[in-house]
């Protein structure tokens, strides 16, 4: 009976335990021979005819002794000028960061004498203005003209950045061109508008973060700060506007300052708020500048020219 050839089982061979290095030969070539065939094979030689590296003569031990004196000399002579140096680095940069303070607080002196000669200035107007007769006209005036302190009811504003402010620009838009680099962010223009706004729909008198404003009053922007009257405002910004609350709201809503303003919530993210107040406080504008008005003649009763 003829069958299939069967194949002969496959022995395998008893293999040896290989090293536990044996994947990192070149590693291992390169620690076992540290040297070079070539180096090795000299410094046989040498040693064979008896020579050192050292040198044998008078003179070159001499020249060696002399080469490590003058480099130990360089460097001791280094690490001493170091030494002695460094007290008076120290010294000069304590002298300087003493020097930066009491600049600083001597600016911050001329700043707080400014502020007071400013109040200063503002209250001897006030008490100038009350002592021309204080009538109902020299009341108006400095209620018109921030002078005094006001009180009422009125509409509290306020405008704050978007959460996410997006930076990019189209000259399409005004917002997106050169001067509003970041459409996410209020401007100077976006504040004049609401300012505006709020004047046409019959605001008595404003203030924004407790800025009153007058009628020299500006509102301008140095990088992205928005100043009023050279100080700057940070957000949220809250405008405070001293009229008819309910009236006051509505006909600015309406205006085309108002619609801006939504608009800008709409498109860009601006966060605003508006609520009527029962009773709205202003401070008195720091100081009042008078360029062209002058006080009525006595006895004509009539303003000089």
């Amino acid at each position: 009976m003829c069958g299939m050839p069967q194949q002969p089982p496959v022995r395998s061979s008893p293999t040896r335990p290989q090293r536990p290095d044996a994947s990192m030969s070149l590693i291992t070539n390169v620690m076992d021979h540290s040297l070079d065939d070539g180096y090795a094979e000299a410094a046989a030689r040498r040693k064979s005819r008896g020579e050192s590296g050292l040198p044998k003569t008078l003179r070159a031990r001499l020249g060696l002794a002399a080469g490590l004196v003058l480099a130990a000399l360089v460097v001791t002579v280094g690490a001493a000028q170091a030494r002695v140096t460094a007290p008076v680095v120290a010294k000069e940069r304590q002298e300087l960061i003493d020097r930066i303070d009491s600049e600083t607080a001597d600016a911050d002196e001329l700043e707080s004498t400014v502020d007071k000669l400013r109040d200063d200035v503002g209250s001897r107007q006030r008490a100038a203005l009350k002592s021309s007769g204080g009538s109902a006209e020299a009341d108006l005036a400095g209620l018109l003209s921030g002078a005094t302190a006001v009180h009422g009811p009125g509409v509290k504003l306020v405008v704050n950045d978007a959460k996410e402010a997006s930076a990019g620009g189209d000259a399409s838009n005004p917002r997106e061109t050169s001067d509003f680099s970041d459409t996410g962010r209020l401007r100077d223009r976006d504040m004049q508008r609401v300012v505006n706004g709020l004047w046409a729909s019959g605001a008595e008198a404003i203030s924004i973060n407790g800025q009153r404003l007058t009628a020299l009053s500006a509102v301008r922007a140095a990088g992205d700060a928005i100043l009023v009257d050279n100080r700057p405002l940070v957000p949220p910004y809250t405008v405070l506007a001293v009229g008819d609350g309910e009236r006051l709201s509505t006909r600015f809503r309406n205006s085309a300052d108002g619609l801006y303003l939504h608009a800008l919530e709409e498109q860009y993210g601006i966060r605003a708020t508006i609520a009527t107040e029962g009773d709205i406080r202003l401070p008195a504008a720091p100081s009042v500048i008078v360029r062209i008005a002058q006080p009525k003649s006595e006895k004509t009763g009539k303003g000089t020219s």
